[in-house]
């Protein structure tokens, strides 16, 4: 059972812009299709197991969901955005390394 939820188009601003005002928000943008996005997912599952109570973990589809893809110019999946306080504050692109995103989550987590 995975730890990272599917957010809409629909549910986006609840899900994931104001629910950045209380915890960071991990956004995973992705498709069926991208083979990169599908070796990255095991990884942010992980993500979200580990950070669980400090970090929200969502993933969005950009085939289904076009408005928050263009919203944040997503131009390449995979894409990893994090949101914090209802603003964008970081953003990755493509299946990066574990330690990586960690990095960069660090910055925004404790």
């Amino acid at each position: 059972m995975s730890n990272v939820a599917a957010v809409t188009d629909a549910n986006f601003q609840v899900e994931v812009i104001d629910a950045s005002r209380t915890q960071p928000v991990l956004v995973d943008f992705w498709a069926e299709w991208c083979g990169p996005c599908r070796m990255l997912a095991p990884t942010i599952d992980q993500i979200a197991t580990e950070n669980s109570g400090k970090l929200k973990v969502v993933k969005l589809n950009v085939d289904e969901n076009m408005s928050a893809s263009g919203k944040f110019n997503i131009r390449g999946i995979p894409a990893l955005l994090v949101f914090k306080g209802g603003q964008l504050v970081d953003q990755m692109v493509g299946a990066l390394p574990k330690e990586q995103i960690e990095k960069v989550l660090q910055r925004h987590l404790g």
